[in-house]
């Protein structure tokens, strides 16, 4: 059994150089939290956009909100902007089934209607279970149903993937 490395700061890189050509006039980035609301922030720091990124939270509009309830660990949305006519560039961490993008896209209207909502995100793992797909993605790899990869950072802000399962 081999095992699956995927350098994070390597792929971040390429998601940098990757979003440049996504940003259209008056764009603001929003990360999905966390890994996305991490990468979003460090993404407005090095791109040296005015402003402020924003953070949205899938968790109210997720299709499993029943069984799941509300998650402990998730910062509420927040958007310093108007959302209005504004192009909205999301960021994620892992694209899987697509699943979390149609609850964040939902949660985002609640706050009014983006010009346009771009998807960018670092690691795409496939298994798709809905219509969606990025405009860019930094990494692509498939791994089984059972696998869970999830984005981390340490203190300075460094990130790395953690995978678990079989």
């Amino acid at each position: 059994m081999s095992t699956l490395h995927l350098d994070a700061e390597a792929l971040y890189l390429d998601l940098l150089a990757g979003v440049k050509p996504l940003l259209r006039a008056n764009s603001v980035l929003v990360g999905i939290w966390s890994g996305g609301a991490w990468l979003a922030e460090r993404l407005q720091r090095d791109l040296q956009l005015p402003g402020e990124h924003g953070v949205i939270s899938s968790t109210l509009h997720r299709d499993d909100f029943a069984s799941r309830g509300l998650s402990s660990g998730a910062d509420p949305t927040r958007l310093p902007f108007e959302v209005n006519d504004r192009p909205i560039l999301l960021i994620d961490d892992v694209l899987y089934t697509g699943r979390t993008i149609r609850a964040v896209v939902n949660e985002l209207f609640d706050f009014g209607r983006p010009a346009s909502v771009t998807l960018a995100v670092l690691v795409d793992r496939g298994g798709r279970e809905l219509p969606i797909q990025p405009a860019y993605a930094a990494g692509r790899v498939t791994v089984s149903r059972e696998q869970r990869i999830s984005l981390a950072r340490d203190e300075s802000g460094t990130v790395s993937f953690n995978i678990r399962g079989a």
